[in-house]
């Protein structure tokens, strides 16, 4: 089964993202990749928000996609995201993509594809797996441009100046 067609961002998309560029700025002042994700129930309320947390906390898996559903997760009490909507900066990679299908999260927004582990529509379609039983509605490129400079300045940081 093919995932269905990728839908545009709307203008609370784009609000919502604009709260998960600036967690990603925050984790990126930490030294962390600077990725933004939050879970945002039916009714518009935030459920979940978060930044990397990959190398402060020495956890492969503290990425901010997880760290978000598991907070959202513990106000519902439930494992079930039914209904909510989950915002990153970055395409989900495989391992976040997985938790956000077993927790039934009804729309995925992101903003910069990952051409490394993107797991939606870059390097691996984990949606378009026949196997699936729960395939989320996907908004890519909400603010990508935004995301998209924040990685590659965050990473020019990083190395330093061109030695030449």
């Amino acid at each position: 089964m093919e995932a269905e067609p990728a839908a545009s961002p709307s203008a609370e998309d784009l609000l919502w993202m604009s709260r998960a560029l600036r967690l990603a700025r925050a984790a990126g002042a930490r030294g962390e990749v600077p990725v933004g994700a939050l879970v945002v129930g039916r009714d518009g309320h935030v459920l979940g928000a978060a930044g990397n947390r990959v190398e402060r906390s020495r956890q492969a898996s503290a990425h901010a996609e997880l760290l978000a559903l598991r907070q959202a997760s513990r106000r519902l009490r439930s494992w079930r995201l039914s209904g909510c909507t989950l915002y990153s900066t970055l395409e989900p990679c495989p391992m976040c993509a997985g938790a956000m299908l077993l927790a039934r999260v009804e729309r995925v927004v992101y903003g910069a594809d990952d051409p490394r582990k993107g797991a939606f529509r870059s390097v691996y379609q984990v949606l378009a797996h026949p196997g699936g039983n729960h395939h989320p509605q996907v908004v890519p490129g909400c603010r990508a441009e935004a995301a998209v400079q924040l990685l590659q300045q965050f990473f020019r940081d990083l190395r330093g100046p061109a030695e030449g």
